[in-house]
C-alpha cells in the first residue's frame, strides 16, 4: 500500500516470497530497535506470522561508531508457521560501517545489503576497525556476494526534512524513519500503522507536533524514494499466513510475564505485588506491571536484590502473590533470602531472566547457564519448583502455572526465562477469560487442629493469614519441628523435614503433563531441549523428518520436577542430543539420572542456536561422528575437538588477536 498520493510504478516486478528475514543494524542512537519494532508491527497487522531478535549493544554507552555500539534488529516475516527469528539474513540495513561490518557475514548469498552510504567516511571508517584507505563498499568480495544498494540516506532525509525548521541534530534523528519507510516499499508494507504511532507517541510525550510530523515525513520520503529510484530492479510480496480466527496481539516475554500475572492473580483472587530491582534483561518485567495499576498490581523497587527478596517474602507471609524478577547475578544475591522461602514453605514467584555470564558477563545478550544455580545454587538441601517457558506466548502460560503450583503446593516457584525470549516477539492469541481455569486459595479461619506445619495431601502446610484471630504463628530460617513449627535442633527432625520438603517438591509431578514427543514416539535420535531453544530445535527436527530421518524433539517445560514419563520417552531412542546454550548443565541431570549416553551441542556466545547448527549436529549424530569433547566451533561448525585441536583453535585465535584486523 503505497502513501496517499503517490504514483506506483506498474512496471516494477512483484516477486512472491515465502518469508523473509531483514535485519536493521546501526550505531545505538540510531533508532533501530524502534525501526525493527514497527517493522514487525506492521508485518503482524498486515497478517504474516513474525518472530524476532533484538540484539543490544552490552555496554550501557559503547563509543558511538564503534562495533561494540552497534545494535541491531532481527525479524523473519512469513506466509507460513515459524518458530525462529531465522539463520541467514536476507536483507541488511547497515546504518554505518560499524553496522556493516559487524553483520555483513550473516547475509545469505546474493543478499540484499542496503548501507548508508553518506557514513562510509574515513572518520567512521576507522572508528569500525577498518584499515586506513579502506572501504569495505568497494571490495568486490562483497560487492559481488551481495546486492549492495549505496543510498545517501543522512543526505536525503535532510533534505526532505530542511523545510521543518528543525535542526541538523533532531533532523538527523529522523533517519531511521527514512530507511524504515525505504524498506517498507521494498517488501511492501503500509505506513499507516507507523504513522499512528508517531503520532500517539509524541501526542503523549507532549512533544512538539513537529517531531512526529517530521518523522512521517520521512518515512514517506523514504517509501517515495524507493518507489521512484531505479537502484531496485524489484520488490517482494509475503502473503498473510493461515492462522486459526481469534484477536492477536505481537507479545514478547516480559510482556507476557507480566499479563500472565495479572491474569493468574484475578484467576486465584489475589493480588500481585512485584518487588524488584533494575537488573537487564528482567527490568522491562517491571516497567510493565507498573502501568497495570488498575487490575490491582502493585510494584515496589527495592534498593537492592536482597531487599527485594525480602520484601516479596513478605508479600508471601502476608497472604498475597509475590513476584520478584532478576537475572542471574541478582539470583545469586537473592539466594539466602530464597531459602527462607524455602524453610517457611511460602509461595513466591522467582522470575529470571537469564543472560551471558559468568559475573557482569554479557548483559544483553542471551545464554541458558543458570540451570544448575536454579536447581542447586542455595546452601543445603533446597529444592524448590523450576519452569521454563519456550516461546514468548509461553511466558503467560507459565506465569499462570507458576502461580498455581505455588499457591497449592505452597513453595517457591522459579520461572527460567532468558534474554532471547524476553526481548523477542512472536503473534499471541490473546485467550478469553472464560478459557482460564480458575484455582482457589483457602487460608485457615479456624483455631480448631491449627498447627504451622501440618500438611494435606500435597504436602502443603495451611496458608494462615497473620492477623487472623488464634491463629498467632511463628516462621523464621532456624529448623522447624513437624506439626507445630518450633524450632528444633532434633537431628531426626531434621532428617525429617528435609526430607519432606524435597517430597513435596517431587509431588508437583502428580500435577505435570506427561511429555509428548514432537513426531514419532521412537527411533534413532531424539533432541531434547528446554527453555528458548524450542522453536529452533523444532524447525531443524521437522526439516530432518521431511528427509526421511527418524528424528523426534521432546521439550522440557518442567525442569524440577521432571515429567514422570521423560525416563521412558529417553529409552525409545538410541540416541539423545540435548542442544544448550551453556556447557551443558541439562545433560549432566539427564546422564546422571537417566544413566544414558546423551550427548550436548553446547553455545555460548550470547546467540541463540542457527537452525543450521542444530541440522548439522542431526546428521553428525546419526552418522555416528560425535565424539566426547563437544564444543561448537564459530562459522557454524559443530565439531568434536580432542586436546590438540583446542589447542590448534586457541593459537590461531590468539594470532589472529595480535595481528589485528586489516579489513574486519
Amino acid at each position: 500500500m503505497a502513501p496517499e498520493g503517490s504514483t506506483v510504478n506498474k512496471q516494477r516486478p512483484m516477486k512472491s516470497l515465502v518469508s523473509a528475514v531483514i535485519r536493521f543494524a546501526g550505531d545505538s542512537g540510531d533508532g533501530m530497535q524502534l525501526a525493527g519494532t514497527q517493522f514487525t508491527d506492521t508485518s503482524a497487522i498486515v497478517g504474516n506470522d513474525v518472530a524476532t531478535l533484538p540484539d543490544y549493544p552490552a555496554e550501557i554507552r559503547a563509543p558511538a561508531g564503534t562495533v561494540a555500539g552497534v545494535s541491531g534488529f532481527q525479524i523473519n516475516f512469513a506466509s507460513t508457521d515459524i518458530h525462529t527469528p531465522g539463520d541467514r539474513v536476507n536483507a541488511l540495513i547497515a546504518m554505518n560501517p560499524a553496522a556493516f561490518k559487524a553483520h555483513i557475514e550473516d547475509v545469505e548469498q546474493g543478499g540484499i545489503v542496503v548501507v548508508n552510504e553518506d557514513e562510509f567516511e574515513k572518520v567512521n571508517l576507522r572508528k569500525a576497525g577498518y584499515a586506513e584507505g579502506y572501504n569495505p563498499l568497494d571490495d568486490e568480495k562483497y560487492t559481488q556476494r551481495f546486492q549492495v544498494y549505496k543510498v545517501p540516506i543522512t543526505r536525503l532525509n535532510a533534505e526532505s526534512l530542511k523545510d521543518t525548521g528543525m535542526g541538523s541534530k533532531d533532523i538527523g534523528r529522523c533517519k531511521n524513519m527514512y530507511a524504515l519507510g525505504l524498506i517498507y516499499w521494498l517488501y511492501e508494507r503500509p505506513l499507516d500503522t507507523t504513522e499512528k504511532y508517531l503520532t500517539d507517541y509524541f501526542a503523549k510525550k507532549k512533544k512538539l507536533p513537529q517531531v512526529a510530523e517530521a518523522n512521517i515525513k520521512a518515512l514517506r520520503a523514504g517509501f517515495y524514494f524507493g518507489e521512484t529510484t531505479e537502484m531496485f530492479a524489484s520488490r517482494y510480496h509475503i502473503g498473510k499466513a493461515a492462522v486459526s480466527s481469534g484477536k492477536y496481539r505481537k507479545i514478547t516475554g516480559n510482556e507476557a510475564i507480566a499479563i500472565g500475572l495479572v491474569a493468574a492473580g484475578k484467576l486465584c483472587d489475589k493480588q500481585i505485588i512485584f518487588c524488584g530491582y533494575p537488573i537487564t534483561p528482567a527490568s522491562t518485567i517491571l516497567h510493565s506491571l507498573a502501568g497495570m495499576r488498575n487490575y490491582g498490581v502493585k510494584t515496589f523497587q527495592a534498593e537492592d536484590e536482597i531487599a527485594a527478596m525480602a520484601a516479596t517474602i513478605g508479600v508471601a507471609y502476608a497472604g498475597q502473590i509475590g513476584v520478584t524478577g532478576t537475572s542471574g547475578p541478582g539470583l545469586c544475591l537473592k539466594s539466602e533470602a530464597l531459602n527462607l522461602a524455602i524453610m517457611t514453605e511460602l509461595p513466591l514467584i522467582v522470575v529470571n531472566v537469564q543472560r551471558g555470564g559468568p559475573s557482569t558477563g554479557l548483559p544483553t545478550k542471551t545464554e541458558q547457564s543458570d540451570l544448575l544455580q536454579a536447581l542447586w545454587g542455595r546452601n543445603g538441601d533446597s529444592p524448590l519448583v523450576v519452569l521454563a517457558p519456550q516461546s514468548p506466548a509461553d511466558c503467560f502460560d507459565i506465569a499462570i502455572e507458576a502461580v498455581r503450583i505455588a499457591t497449592q503446593h505452597m513453595l517457591p516457584v522459579l520461572i527460567l526465562s532468558d534474554g532471547y525470549l524476553a526481548n523477542g516477539s512472536e503473534p499471541w492469541r490473546v485467550p478469553s477469560a472464560d478459557s482460564l481455569d480458575k484455582f482457589e486459595v483457602k487460608h485457615p479461619t479456624k483455631s480448631e487442629g491449627f498447627h504451622t506445619y501440618t500438611r494435606d495431601d500435597k504436602l502443603a502446610r495451611p496458608w494462615a493469614i497473620p492477623g487472623t484471630p488464634e491463629l498467632q504463628h511463628r516462621i523464621g530460617g532456624l529448623e522447624k519441628a513437624h506439626i507445630t513449627g518450633n524450632v528444633s535442633y532434633d537431628d531426626e527432625n531434621h532428617q525429617l523435614m528435609t526430607e519432606l520438603r524435597a517430597a513435596k517438591v517431587a509431588r508437583v509431578a502428580d500435577d505435570v503433563p506427561a511429555l509428548e514427543p514432537h513426531g514419532d514416539r521412537s527411533g534413532d535420535l531424539l533432541v531434547l531441549g528446554w527453555g528458548g531453544t524450542y522453536g529452533t530445535i523444532t524447525t531443524a527436527v521437522d526439516r530432518a523428518r521431511a528427509e526421511g530421518k527418524k528424528v523426534s524433539a521432546a521439550h522440557l517445560r518442567y525442569l524440577n520436577p521432571l515429567p514422570k514419563n521423560l525416563g521412558e520417552v529417553i529409552k525409545r531412542f538410541k540416541k539423545v542430543l540435548i542442544p544448550e546454550l551453556n556447557t551443558g548443565q541439562l545433560r549432566i541431570i539427564v546422564r546422571g539420572k537417566f544413566l544414558v549416553d546423551a550427548r550436548g551441542l553446547n553455545k555460548v556466545q550470547g546467540k541463540p542456536f542457527l537452525v543450521e547448527e542444530i541440522t548439522q549436529a542431526i546428521d553428525l549424530m546419526l552418522e555416528n561422528k560425535w565424539g566426547d569433547r563437544e564444543f561448537l566451533m564459530p562459522h557454524h561448525q559443530a565439531l568434536s575437538l580432542d586436546d590438540q585441536d583446542l589447542n590448534a583453535r586457541l593459537a590461531a585465535i590468539s594470532q589472529a588477536a595480535s595481528h589485528g584486523e586489516s579489513e574486519g
